[in-house]
């Protein structure tokens, strides 16, 4: 039988990348001078992918080597204000990014709603090791935190979907539920920051108890043996690499790069699924000038391909052109149904 030497898994290691999901609430002034300090921090060890700094933290997901990644930890680790920084990590076979990218916003993961701070005001951690018998208990309310799309790839066993398109619409549909507030409510999500703002907004409205799953699914798929699981399904994560299986390495999803929804093998039989331009969900929704922009997309990304090069620059902006189409929606919806 063939065995690796320790230079060959020295090697292989060294060239791992190293999927680095982190985020962090804390009060920062200087998001200027930081932005420029994170950026050529990135760019100096080849890390790729995005940082948001806003007043209220940090929050990204980059990709790069070991060495790179613990680099950019360490900077910001002697930072006491991120002394409370929450990391989970994983494995990718290739770059799951193209480009590094550092934004300032106004918020680092978007609610829409003021005065909501996680960093004196959420809810109670609950870590993987306990999860399991928390969400067991039939007194516990368990929500998933969200998008649809995400949802359908996977979720917690007896988990409620709130069927919402983006997180400024949780509000609404916490506010639907009119519980009583005794209930216990446990939330979860991606990496834990959209259901640490969750629980926030959950005491705002009176609730006092409170759970978040701490980490969130990526920490649990990495510390609980899929034997004693409670998960089903795959999780979607925000890049390349669209989901991830219980071991965190590549799932079985693709993704439609008309609206970013992942697309099993089944979706792809579709006859309305057309690679890079349209799947079963947005064919209905795809203008005729849209359709030739995401087929002329495709073209120049299968000429690149012949090349051997990454083509990135069309895609980038129609990305950001969906990105930004999709934010204008959500915001007109919110001024029609203000949040009191």
């Amino acid at each position: 039988m063939y065995k690796k030497n320790k230079e060959q898994d020295y090697q292989e290691q060294k060239d791992q990348i190293i999927v680095c999901s982190l985020y962090c609430f804390t009060d920062l002034d200087n998001h200027e001078e930081l932005r420029k300090q994170l950026l050529a921090l990135l760019k100096s060890g080849e890390v790729k992918g995005s940082l948001l700094l806003a007043s209220e933290g940090l929050n990204g997901t980059i990709a790069g080597s070991r060495e790179s990644i613990d680099q950019l930890i360490k900077f910001l680790k002697k930072d006491s204000r991120f002394s409370e920084l929450q990391i989970k990590e994983s494995k990718a076979k290739k770059a799951p990014f193209n480009r590094a990218k550092v934004k300032l916003k106004k918020e680092i993961v978007t609610m829409g709603i003021p005065n909501i701070d996680p960093q004196y005001y959420a809810g109670e951690y609950v870590p993987p090791s306990e999860w399991n018998d928390l969400i067991s208990d039939p007194n516990v309310m368990l929500i998933d935190t969200r998008n649809e799309y995400e949802i359908e790839v996977g979720s917690f066993t007896g988990a409620i979907n709130p069927h919402t398109t983006s997180f400024r619409e949780f509000p609404l549909f916490a506010k639907s539920l009119n519980l009583h507030k005794d209930t216990k409510v446990a939330m979860y999500c991606t990496g834990g920051i959209r259901c640490e703002k969750s629980t926030a907004y959950f005491k705002s409205l009176g609730f006092d108890h409170v759970y978040h799953l701490k980490g969130g699914i990526l920490k649990y798929l990495e510390e609980i043996p899929e034997t004693d699981s409670l998960w089903k399904g795959e999780c979607f994560v925000f890049d390349d690499r669209v989901t991830v299986n219980h071991q965190l390495g590549q799932g079985q999803y693709d993704q439609c790069h008309a609206c970013r929804s992942p697309i099993s093998e089944k979706d792809r039989d579709s006859p309305y699924f057309s690679k890079g331009i349209s799947c079963h969900r947005c064919y209905k929704n795809l203008t005729n000038k849209r359709r030739q922009r995401l087929e002329e997309r495709e073209k120049q990304v299968k000429l690149a391909k012949k090349r051997g090069e990454t083509h990135i620059g069309s895609d980038v902006s129609e990305m950001n052109r969906l990105h930004r189409d999709k934010k204008l929606k959500e915001k007109e919806k919110q001024r029609k149904n203000p949040i009191e």
